[in-house]
């Protein structure tokens, strides 16, 4: 069942550019305003400060755009469906709302329910099935890693001529340096490894004693930074350094992974000044973490204006799943939450903000998945989808920029073969076709199916954020009826889930669960491997890193290989692709 994608749209025309002296002036103005850098730190000088500041300046590396517009995909983290907004959030969310408005707001996008599968989904184009992460995430001591025989979206952009950085959160696997991002398709990366951690000094436990330094530049720990920067603003600076020193006559992907808004709750004091009346702390916390990546992604915009990059640039939002109601967000009127196969926990915020659009100001209601970034990508780049790619994503910018049929009809949200089995799940109760005992769920057109068990299910009204306590929390919490592993909703005409159609429409739920079966037969076995004690920090100089080398029995086996190798020409060449061969399988088996 995979795909390799939809017809492919006609080439982006030429942006046009705007006037570069106004917008260094209101580029600046509004970083001194609202931004939390310097002159110094925006790469002015004294005279050039003043200059700017009166709107006489030049723009810096301002030139003309080429055919291959510059991409940045903006990836929060655990931002609820609700926490924007234009979305209605008590919440300001001033810089998303502009963007979003200005560009194309898509309502009808989905993500994973969790980190590691939608990062994995977004640098592949292909679904957990088909890379072997559909259950859970990858844990810090785990032996595990993006298969390294995917080939990334930074590595097809680089074969047209990108220069790849990547700033933020990775979580995609490390424990050898094949894993690392510098490995994967980024000439840069400057960020973390893990899924969380301190904002403030970069840490984290993963158990007790099992602790960690988490912040690298490119391959190594990045020490020199530790200076208890906040982690948003600290990746937004070095946003602004990379867009300064690259020359925006040359395409540029920019995939900025920001911490925010995950645990563990942190923000900068200021932020807090207008959630005061917030009284429920978590819910206070996350706003204020949510002010300040508003702000972040802000002065983003402006450095693309200031250096040049804008007119010719692509910005994409999303986050990577839903919102945690325990740690502050909120996906309400949506059911469920982060790590669900609810909307609260896939369907999530997402725009596109870009001079190239044709229809700016619009609202995408066609399907659109995380997958679909990566042909899309590729395409307006001008580089090769190779044909041996079995991709699940669609290229989808005419749909977005044109307001045009989306090729997308499907979503498999996922199959987990090894989350715990729903205990009155059976292939009777799938009609013979399906165990309804697995973790599953489908989107086909209006409908969607799930079986098993979907995770924490309740709908968390606004008013839970308030002094009443988790008590008030669930008001509308569901008793689970006995046996009850099916569920069929028609997510057009209810994108609450409120109304289970399972029993009244029985020849759907066959079909759907039929589609369930064709995809599992195209799935790869589940890559989660127990924890390795190797990977505890202690034992790599208290930083979180790659700590896989081979055992020396197998250094000293292929050494004697080697030696045997050279008796002659034949047995030389056919020992070598048994080499090749084991050296594959070792690679397929442990990452």
């Amino acid at each position: 069942m995979a795909r390799s994608g939809g017809a492919w749209p006609r080439r982006l025309c030429k942006g046009k550019m705007l006037a570069v002296a106004v917008l260094a002036g209101l580029s600046v103005l509004s970083l001194l305003t609202y931004g939390y850098l310097s002159w110094d730190s925006l790469g002015f000088g004294p005279g050039e400060a003043e200059a700017a500041r009166t709107g006489l300046s030049e723009e810096p590396g301002a030139s003309a755009p080429g055919s291959q517009p510059h991409i940045v995909f903006i990836l929060a983290d655990d931002q609820g469906f609700r926490d924007v907004g234009y979305h209605g959030s008590e919440i300001r969310t001033p810089t998303l709302d502009k963007l979003a408005a200005e560009g194309v707001k898509l309502e009808n996008y989905y993500v994973q329910p969790m980190c590691t599968p939608s990062r994995s989904q977004f640098i592949t184009g292909k679904y957990q099935i088909h890379t072997g992460l559909q259950h859970s995430i990858i844990r810090p001591t785990q032996p595990n890693c993006l298969p390294l025989d995917n080939v990334t979206l930074p590595q097809k952009l680089k074969e047209v001529g990108y220069s790849t950085h990547m700033v933020g959160k990775w979580h995609l696997g490390f424990y050898r340096k094949e894993c690392m991002p510098t490995q994967r398709g980024f000439d840069t990366f400057f960020g973390s490894l893990l899924g969380s951690g301190d904002y403030y000094t970069h840490f984290k436990c993963d158990s007790p004693g099992i602790c960690g330094y988490d912040l690298y530049e490119n391959d190594s720990a990045a020490w020199d930074h530790d200076n208890g920067i906040y982690s948003t603003q600290m990746y937004t600076q070095k946003v602004q350094q990379i867009l300064a020193s690259h020359n925006p006559r040359k395409p540029i992907f920019l995939y900025i992974a920001y911490q925010a808004v995950h645990s563990p709750l942190q923000a900068p004091g200021k932020y807090f000044e207008h959630y005061r009346s917030i009284n429920n702390i978590n819910r206070r916390r996350y706003a204020a973490m949510l002010a300040c990546l508003d702000e972040a992604i802000n002065n983003v915009t402006l450095a693309l204006k200031k250096y040049g990059y804008y007119d010719n640039s692509i910005i994409i939002y999303s986050s990577d799943n839903g919102g945690q109601p325990m740690a502050g967000g909120s996906n309400w009127p949506l059911r469920g939450s982060k790590g669900t196969y609810w909307e609260g926990g896939i369907r999530a915020v997402g725009f596109v903000h870009s001079p190239l659009l044709k229809n700016k100001g619009s609202v995408c209601k066609e399907l659109v998945h995380i997958t679909d970034w990566f042909p899309t990508l590729i395409t307006l780049a001008e580089g090769q989808i190779d044909e041996d790619i079995q991709l699940d994503g669609y290229d989808i910018w005419e749909t977005i920029s044109e307001g045009r049929r989306s090729p997308r009809v499907d979503i498999l949200h996922n199959i987990d073969p090894i989350y715990t089995k729903a205990k009155n799940g059976s292939w009777a109760a799938g009609y013979g076709i399906w165990n309804t005992a697995i973790q599953s769920a489908i989107r086909v057109n209006h409908w969607k199916l799930l079986t098993g068990n979907p995770g924490y299910s309740d709908w968390v009204p606004p008013q839970a954020f308030s002094n009443a306590g988790p008590n008030r929390w669930h008001n509308e919490r569901v008793s689970w009826s006995a046996g009850k592993t099916v569920w069929l909703f028609n997510i057009t005409a209810d994108p609450y889930e409120r109304v289970d159609l399972s029993a009244r429409y029985p020849d759907i739920v066959k079909e759907l669960l039929r589609r369930l079966s064709q995809f599992n037969k195209t799935a790869v076995p589940v890559r989660y491997p127990p924890k390795d004690p190797r990977s505890n920090p202690k034992l790599n100089g208290g930083v979180w890193g790659p700590w896989f080398k081979e055992d020396e029995k197998k250094k000293k086996s292929d050494k004697n290989k080697g030696v045997n190798k050279q008796k002659n020409k034949n047995k030389k060449k056919a020992n070598r692709k048994k080499g090749q061969s084991l050296h594959c399988h070792s690679r397929l088996a442990g990452g």
